[in-house]
Parts: structure tokens; sequence; C-alpha cells
């Protein structure tokens, strides 16, 4: 498939400054980059807003780029330059890809990106799913063969209602693995109940710390999920039956996880970490091999990511805003077309 010209500068959402503000976020005109060896030039079809972008733009993000620089972790689009022979294959192609690590993300026109990080795209799988292609799929993918393995009977999870969540509990629900969803309003407890979740809790209603209890002995879970942080860790924790684990892999309440312990020294429980830009740092051992085989083939069916806006890179304050309003309705993607001509 021959791709079209490579224009000789672009339009990119820059940051300028690691303070949170709309005004930091501008567009410029910028150079279209080139790709060296190992890399490719991706025309950007689309890229999210997850909650990990906003961290970044906050400077609150375990990376830290130096400024300016243009942020946005994942998005999908048509490879129209190579840098070496091994990406000529990928020329023409549509692919969901990573931004390098260090480097300018893909909140622009066109983004250079490392060949091992860029997945060929499936016929059943839109430009938009594939934008949300790696981080919550990815994501929900590990997490739930790490229960496999660990041969987890029950689990739990909290912000039951974000994109990942409700990748969880389809993953769980294919594999037959009871699971106690945490939510935080009464509105999303309906909504997991009409996607098929049983076991669904607000951590908002009366007695929500027993309710919590007793639902994790009854089902004897022994692994929960956290992506909020701050208490609810620690509410989670104590909830569990002796010897169960936390595993964190979000801060939505960008608080600091407080935890009781007496849950680690006498109840046997763990907390832990998972990353994964650390999980995919480490090369393509087994456990990667089996989620790049697996992944794209659930993404746009099973593993699904509701898009509730589609906006340009100029409206960068009014795509933050809603995206840090309301995660549960869906994502926010900047489609760098829609103000091409602008």
């Amino acid at each position: 498939m021959r791709a079209p010209p490579v224009p000789v500068a672009m339009r990119a959402l820059v940051l300028n400054a690691y303070d949170g503000r709309p005004e930091s976020l501008e567009v410029q005109r910028r150079a279209v980059p080139r790709p060296t060896a190992g890399q490719v030039l991706v025309r950007m079809a689309a890229s999210p807003i997850n909650p990990a972008d906003l961290q970044f733009v906050r400077g609150q993000y375990g990376i830290r780029n130096t400024l300016p620089a243009v942020p946005g972790f994942e998005g999908s689009g048509t490879v129209v330059a190579s840098g070496g022979l091994a990406g000529q294959l990928l020329v023409g192609r549509r692919v969901a890809c990573v931004a390098p690590v260090g480097g300018d993300g893909l909140w622009a026109e066109y983004a250079v990106v490392p060949l091992q990080q860029c997945i060929p795209l499936r016929s059943h799988i839109s430009n938009e799913q594939g934008a949300s292609l790696f981080v919550n799929p990815f994501t929900a993918w590990v997490l739930m063969e790490r229960a496999r393995v660990g041969a987890h009977a029950a689990l739990a999870q909290t912000a039951a209602a974000s994109s990942v969540g409700r990748m969880l509990g389809a993953l769980a629900r294919r594999r037959g693995i009871p699971m106690v969803h945490v939510v935080r309003r009464a509105e999303q407890v309906e909504l997991l109940r009409g996607l098929g979740a049983e076991h669904v809790l607000s951590s908002d209603e009366p007695e929500f710390q027993e309710r919590l209890r007793l639902m994790c002995h009854q089902l004897k879970v022994t692994l929960a999920f956290d992506a909020v942080a701050g208490r609810l860790t620690g509410q989670l924790l104590s909830a569990l039956p002796e010897g169960g684990r936390v595993t964190v892999y979000g801060a939505l309440s960008e608080q600091e996880c407080r935890i009781d312990p007496g849950d680690v020294i006498f109840g046997g429980k763990t907390v832990d970490g998972f990353a994964l830009s650390e999980w995919a740092r480490r090369g393509f051992g087994r456990e990667q091999l089996k989620a790049l085989m697996g992944v794209p083939s659930l993404v746009g069916r099973e593993l699904e990511t509701p898009v509730r806006a589609r906006l340009p890179l100029e409206s960068a304050g009014e795509a933050v805003r809603i995206a840090s309003a309301d995660m549960t309705s869906g994502k926010v993607l900047f489609v760098p077309e829609q103000g091409a001509a602008t």
C-alpha cells in the first residue's frame, strides 16, 4: 500500500509546564520528526487521555520529560515512513502504538515510535479502539493472568466502572472467576449490574466496610486490584481473609495508600504494585508474548473502550476538563485531523 507524502511541518500539542493549568498545553507548529533505525513515523488518527496522561501533565507521574514536550502515551494511526528495512513492512498499515520513554508523545499529527512498540491493527479493530489498545487492555490482561497463575479462586477490585475495571470484570466473567466490584456511586452499581456483574458495592453506601468484608470472606477473595489508593487500599486489605493481597496499579485518589499495620503484621496480608510500563520494559518474556497474542483478538469485542468525546488538538483545555470530570462515561480522544484546517 502506497503511503501519502510526508509534510515538512505538523501541529503538535506541547506541554510547557508541569502545573496542571490548561494554558500550559498549546498547539505549536513543529517539524515532522524523522525516524531512525528501529523507528517508524506514524500519522496519528487518535490518541486518548488516560489517567496516566493527566498525572503526567500535572507533574505527578513517575516520569518527567524535559520541557517543552509533547504528551500522550498511546494512540493509533498509519505508518507513513520507516527508518530502516525492518519497518518497511509496516508502511501503509494501521497500527496501535506507544510513545518512546523520555521522548515526545502522541498528541500530534505525526509521531516517531519504536518499531517494537507498534502492533498492526486487525481489520475488526477501529482506529478509536486501536488508540486504547495498550494501556487498559494489557493492564487488565496481565493482572488477570497473574490471578490465574496464582490460582486465586475469587477476586476484588476498586474503580470497577472505569475502563480497566470493566475489562477486568469481562475477563473474570469469561474465566468464570467470582469478583467483588467496588465503585463510588449508586448509578455505577446499576451500570455494572447491567453489564453482568453480580457482586457490586458502592463505597458511599452505609456499612460499606462491613459489607465488603462479608463479601470477600464469603467468596474467599485472596487477591484484590486497587486503582484508587488512599484509604480505600486499607479498607480493601482489611476486608480480605488472612493471607490476602492487594495489588495497587493506580492512584485515582491522588493520595498515599493508608493501611492498618495489624493487617500486615498479624493478618499475613501484603500490598504490592503494578506498572504496565515497568512490565513492558522487561522485554519479550513468556508473559509478554502471551499478552501480545491474546489481547488484540479481544480488543473491540470483549475488551471494548467506551468513547465519550472526540476533539481536535486545539481543544486541549476542554478535553482535559472533560476527561478529569468523569472517567466512567468513556475516553476522550484527540483526533488531530479535526483541527487540520484551522
